[in-house]
């Protein structure tokens, strides 16, 4: 386990089978929160929206400024409204299975970081600048700031359906540490999960802990 990390930078490194312990301060994210499949059409317009107004904001600042800005990873909370499910770690740990009423009873939020000097203002250009593109998802997108505080997170390598061993290893960390953990499992995506092979995919999962 490594020592508490203070940079931003590093809170998106990991490493496989190494559970580090980091500070999220308060970031500026978009976000479309839905429901449902995550492999349904309501999830993929989210994205769509997303990676649009994100590319689009960036193409701002370069052409206002000269600035070139770091493309941050997509992310994603989930989680469930009724507490009788139980917890959405302990479904996502066993790939969806055994969900009571389905996967149309997940609930998420996908967000990405918007470094600065990017704000809310330039956002909602990027916004306009969007709207011929008929975005099916552009009016659920928002901007908000958060600080998501102490968190342990650690690297699964592979699908998403085979996170079980490794969100057991952050869990025995978390408690090793005599914390635990709060608030909604977390998954951050890194490269595009869009084009990735499932073999292939890199998923840092955090989780929030007191």
């Amino acid at each position: 386990m490594s020592n508490l990390r203070q940079d931003t930078a590093d809170l998106y490194k990991a490493r496989k089978g190494s559970v580090d312990f980091v500070d999220v301060p308060l970031l500026l994210y978009a976000v479309v929160r839905g429901e449902g499949d995550p492999n349904g059409p309501a999830f993929a317009e989210a994205l769509q929206a997303l990676f649009t107004i994100s590319y689009a904001a960036h193409f701002r600042v370069k052409k206002e400024s000269g600035a070139v800005t770091k493309m941050m990873p997509l992310e994603a909370l989930w989680w469930f409204d009724d507490p009788a499910q139980g917890e959405p770690v302990e479904a996502v740990a066993a790939g969806f299975a055994g969900m009571s009423g389905g996967r149309e009873s997940w609930r998420w939020q996908a967000m990405m970081v918007q470094p600065e000097p990017i704000d809310e203002a330039l956002l909602e250009r990027a916004v306009q600048d969007s709207r011929p593109k008929a975005l099916p998802a552009l009016d659920l997108l928002g901007f908000e700031r958060w600080e998501e505080g102490r968190c342990a997170q650690t690297l699964h390598v592979g699908p998403y359906a085979d996170e079980g061993p490794t969100i057991a290893t952050l869990d025995a960390a978390i408690t090793a540490a005599g914390l635990k953990v709060r608030g909604r499992h977390h998954e951050i995506y890194l490269g595009d999960p869009r084009r990735s092979a499932p073999e292939k995919l890199r998923t840092l999962i955090r989780h929030p802990v007191a």
